[in-house]
């Protein structure tokens, strides 16, 4: 704001010093002249003085009191009119002119915090602001998604059960430098972030003495883990098809070169090996894609009546090819799922192509949709039953394991790669649902699927 042009001495001024000398003046003159003058005159003088004096200084009280109850006024909301008044209005003036000034650099103020918390509540990552007592006193909007929504003025050992975290807050805030913590929070779909603590000052941050920010690096930290799964595994698995393969080359090559029944004969068993490792390929690339997105939960809505009976149509040649047939029952009016459509398709045909490899031929694949209550809320449970050889109890616990077979020769034959149900496993946990296997042997298996329903309006698929 530009300064007001102002006159000074100002009338105030004036005013209060004419007040003060008068008594003065009335004395020296009354002292000059008092031979001119009888003692009841001078009397009467000194009274007529003191009285202007004590009128003269009513009104400027009088002036002081409006100015004062004004001043006071200003620290409401709506403030008083700016008196008028003849002596001190210009002190009035400048109050009023001095309060704009404080109210326009509060609303900048105000703007700048607004913005900061706003800034600060949309960081991507979570950030935890805590107190030198080990409380929380700003949490943005991603770390309430992570450690819910009550957050505010909790003991920080309360939402992160971690010791080398709560270690490190407490070293940081004892005047410590800057620390970086592994930490892995509880929860049935690992995760893996790095939080790094940072000392600050509470003058300044509101009462804060430690910042909390966690960086997740749980894709990275899974894509590690499978290109060293990848690597066993693959190789492990490829031995054997690849060796069949250079075997055959090789007898081609050599003593079979001529001998078109051997090669037509090997041709077919190399197409089989070859197929064989194509699968397997198609299978690790699946199960990659599933895993490093598996922390990140579908968003839309999913019929799951209608996408059984498409899986099953597509399924209906391949369990003709042994005389049986796919079932599918629903209840009705059944509530959709929130899911990836091409994801659970993909778990519904692992599970009804193997209920078509282990059940007996002439037998029925009975697939059933049906309302659950769930541990987490409502859900549906989609069960496919067969009626096979059924799995030993004990290999139950382990067969959601990559490569894990009961029978590897069998599977093998059948065209099994070992990664069916460790994809399922892992779309299934993606969806936030759940596996269940029941298997009696010598009257078949049930593999049930539990996954919530949508109890809300969602994006159709």
């Amino acid at each position: 704001m530009a300064p007001s042009t102002r006159r000074f001495p100002s009338r105030s001024f004036w005013f209060a010093l004419a007040v003060l000398l008068m008594p003065v003046v009335a004395v020296l003159w009354i002292a000059e002249d008092a031979r001119h003058l009888s003692p009841a005159a001078a009397v009467v003088m000194v009274v007529v003085v003191g009285l202007l004096q004590a009128g003269l200084l009513a009104l400027h009280l009088e002036a002081i009191g409006k100015v004062t109850a004004y001043i006071e006024s200003l620290a409401e909301k709506t403030p008083a009119p700016v008196p008028r008044v003849p002596l001190l209005g210009d002190l009035a003036a400048t109050a009023a002119r001095l309060r704009r000034a404080l109210q326009s650099e509060h609303d900048r103020l105000l703007d700048a915090l607004a913005v900061e918390d706003e800034g600060f509540a949309a960081l991507p990552d979570p950030v935890l602001m805590i107190s030198r007592e080990g409380r929380v006193r700003r949490a943005n909007r991603a770390a309430a998604r992570l450690f819910g929504e009550q957050l505010i003025d909790r003991d920080l050992a309360l939402v992160l059960r971690h010791p080398a975290v709560l270690e490190a807050v407490q070293a940081v805030i004892a005047g410590g430098r800057s620390r970086t913590v592994e930490y892995a929070p509880p929860g049935p779909t690992p995760r893996f972030f790095r939080l790094q603590v940072v000392a600050l000052s509470p003058e300044r941050s509101k009462g804060a003495a430690a910042l909390l920010s966690l960086q997740d690096f749980t894709a990275m930290k899974r894509a590690e883990e499978m290109r060293v799964d990848f690597v066993a595994n693959a190789s492990h698995e490829m031995r054997t098809p690849l060796a069949t393969l250079l075997g055959f080359i090789q007898t081609l090559q050599g003593p079979a070169k001529d001998d078109s029944e051997a090669r037509a004969r090997f041709l077919v068993i190399m197409r089989e090996q070859a197929e064989r490792m194509s699968r397997l390929v198609h299978d690790l690339m699946s199960l990659s894609e599933i895993e490093l997105r598996e922390h990140t939960p579908p968003e839309t809505a999913v019929d799951l009546r209608q996408m059984l009976v498409s899986v099953a149509e597509t399924l209906k040649l391949t369990a003709a090819g042994k005389t049986m047939t796919i079932e599918v029952e629903a209840e009705p009016d059944l509530p959709p799922v929130v899911g990836d459509r091409d994801e659970l398709v993909q778990v519904f045909q692992n599970l009804i192509d193997n209920a078509i490899k282990y059940g007996r031929p002439d037998t029925a694949i009975r697939v059933a949709v049906k309302r659950d209550s769930g541990r987490r809320g409502p859900a549906l449970a989609i069960s496919v039953r067969d009626q096979g050889a059924g799995i030993p109890r004990e290999h139950l616990p382990r067969l959601t394991e990559r490569f894990y077979r009961v029978d590897s020769a069998r599977s093998r034959v059948l065209g099994g790669t070992g990664l069916g149900l460790a994809i399922v496993k892992h779309i299934v946990n993606r969806h936030r649902g759940s596996l269940q296997i029941d298997s009696t042997v010598g009257e078949g298996s049930c593999f049930t699927v539990l996954l919530p329903a949508a109890v809300a309006p969602v994006t159709a698929a």
